[in-house]
């Protein structure tokens, strides 16, 4: 028989993205072990501890209160209340509760300030290396995407200097991720300084933190927030955060974001008209996280401390492949630019960091993203994110796959 022509036609904007490659890289993982593969999976930006057990306490009470309704579309103002609170004591920044969004996720409140504020012919300045997403969330909402390569020699950071060169009459936005996924690279409060200086001297563009892996900063020091460096961008700054990160919340759904008055009210209108509000449980579950026991997030980032260390030390045994500390998050970032040019035991020559990739996810059964899907190569992201076992295993597989190559 004759296939069906599918009589429903795509729009432009669907045509412009791609799925989330850090997500096809797990699913590709998943896949392989539903076919009975052995796979070390090490592409999951997701932290394998259990949520904290008053976190999830406080959904059983919600439920028994009968906080099951809709919400707010903003989020409930006991949530906005917390994260006020949390911005003030941490932060060092002050707002109020109609300055708050809460959404399904940060990558829900980017998208929703992306769809209230850019179009066709709007610029967004995004470094390089970058999350997966931030380019495709420009283009799905019209505007372009320019990438500013920010290479290893200067710590995977954005300088004053590439932002001003990259500034143009159609800048609406600068992205920056600190500590950044996936180099865990972040910036010092001088070198936010040196930004914040750039961008005082251009008021038509604002500046988008993306604040996910804030807590997950190895040398345990205080976050670096630019709407406290400079008080003066306030009414341009739109701060992101959410709890999936610091509290092994990633399920839960839920992120927030702080910004102008006039921004907010825009994003909650996108929201109210895509998924309404966020579910009324997880908020539940987020107001515990950010106004109870914090021992936990010291816990953890001493367990990534850990594994940093451990990952790293191995993958600098390897041949072929160097790799800098990241200083927050949890991942490494190593380069296989030794690998490129090598070959295979088939014959294969690995010519790119996908092909690397994939060399390891089918001669060594060891699953990671390629650099080339975050706008730098020739590098690979490896999750730290599991245990130490996982890592190692992980580490010894490609170890013993490059010691194959020719």
């Amino acid at each position: 028989m004759n296939a069906v022509p599918d009589m429903i036609q795509l729009s432009a904007r669907v045509r412009r993205i791609k799925p989330s490659p850090s997500m096809v890289a797990r699913d590709r993982a998943r896949q392989l072990q539903a076919q009975g593969r052995d796979i070390v999976d090490l592409t999951a930006g997701e932290p394998d501890f259990d949520t904290p057990a008053h976190i999830q306490e406080a959904v059983g009470k919600a439920m028994a209160a009968g906080e099951t309704r809709y919400t707010p579309v903003n989020g409930t103002s006991a949530l906005r209340k917390a994260i006020v609170a949390k911005l003030a004591r941490e932060n060092g920044v002050r707002y109020e509760l109609n300055q708050i969004s809460v959404g399904s996720g940060a990558k829900q409140v980017i998208y929703n300030a992306l769809a209230a504020t850019v179009g066709d012919g709007d610029e967004v300045i995004i470094p390089a290396p970058y999350w997966v997403s931030y380019p495709d969330m420009v283009l799905a909402c019209d505007a372009t995407p320019v990438v500013v390569r920010c290479g290893e020699n200067n710590g995977f950071k954005l300088s004053a200097d590439a932002l001003e060169s990259a500034i143009t009459p159609r800048t609406r936005w600068v992205i920056l991720n600190a500590p950044c996924n996936p180099t865990g690279a972040f910036y010092s409060e001088a070198e936010m300084r040196a930004l914040t200086d750039v961008l005082l001297r251009h008021p038509h563009v604002a500046l988008m933190t993306d604040d996910i892996y804030e807590h997950i900063r190895f040398d345990d020091g205080a976050p670096v927030c630019p709407a406290a460096i400079e008080p003066q961008l306030m009414d341009r700054i739109l701060l992101v955060n959410g709890v999936s990160k610091t509290y092994a919340m990633t399920g839960f759904r839920l992120g927030y974001g702080a910004g102008p008055k006039a921004l907010i009210a825009a994003m909650n209108t996108i929201q109210s008209q895509s998924t309404s509000c966020t579910s009324s449980l997880s908020q539940a579950a987020a107001t515990a996280a950010l106004e109870g026991d914090q021992s936990f997030v010291a816990e953890a980032r001493q367990a990534y401390r850990e594994r940093r260390d451990r990952a790293v030390a191995l993958l600098n045994e390897i041949p072929g492949l160097s790799c800098r500390p990241p200083e927050g998050a949890f991942y490494v970032y190593p380069s296989c630019a030794g690998l490129i040019g090598k070959r295979t035991p088939s014959g294969t020559v690995l010519e790119t960091d996908s092909d690397v990739l994939m060399y390891f996810l089918e001669h060594a059964g060891v699953a990671m993203v390629d650099g080339s899907a975050y706008g730098l190569s020739p590098y690979l992201r490896m999750s730290i994110a599991t245990s130490l076992p996982q890592i190692e295993e992980g580490c010894r597989r490609v170890k013993e796959a490059c010691e194959a190559l020719r």
